[in-house]
C-alpha cells in the first residue's frame, strides 16, 4: 500500500464530549466522511500503482466503487475498469478467467489409517531366502 503524507485527519475536528449533544454527532458526521474520503484516495491510488498486481489493483476498484468484476467479457465496463486500474483489457480478461476457474478443492487425508510402506517385490524375495 503507497504511503500518502497528505492525509485530512489532522483537519478533523476534536472528540466530542459525549455529554455535550449539541457538538457530539456533528462532529461524528464530518469525522466519518473525512475518513470516508481519505479511504477512497487510498483506493485510488491502489488501483493504479503499478507496484500492486491487476489482482489487487482490480480488487482495490471493486473495493472503491463497491462492485464486483462482472463475469462477461464483453461486459462494457470492463473498458472503465481496464483505463482506471491502468491495465490492458486483455489484463482485465485474464483476471475475470482465474476468477471463474475452479477452486482446487483440498485432498483428503486418511482419517489416522497408517499404510504401511510397499516393498519392491526382488527386495522382499531376497530377505526371505536367506
Amino acid at each position: 500500500m503507497s504511503s500518502n503524507s497528505w492525509s485530512l485527519s489532522s483537519h478533523l475536528p476534536p472528540a466530542a464530549d459525549p455529554a455535550d449533544t449539541t457538538t457530539g454527532y456533528p462532529a461524528r458526521i464530518i469525522r466519518e466522511q473525512i475518513e470516508e474520503a481519505e479511504r477512497a484516495q487510498r483506493e485510488r491510488i491502489e488501483q493504479s500503482s503499478e507496484l500492486n498486481t491487476p489482482e489487487m489493483r482490480i480488487r482495490a476498484w471493486e473495493r472503491l466503487h463497491r462492485l464486483t468484476l462482472p463475469r462477461g467479457s464483453a461486459h462494457a465496463v470492463l473498458n472503465v475498469v481496464a483505463k482506471a486500474t491502468h491495465l490492458t483489457l486483455e489484463q482485465v480478461r485474464e483476471e475475470q478467467r482465474r476468477r471463474s476457474e475452479p477452486v482446487p478443492r483440498p485432498q483428503r487425508v486418511d482419517s489416522g489409517a497408517i499404510t504401511p510402506p510397499t516393498r519392491d517385490p526382488e527386495e522382499s524375495g531376497s530377505a526371505d531366502h536367506k
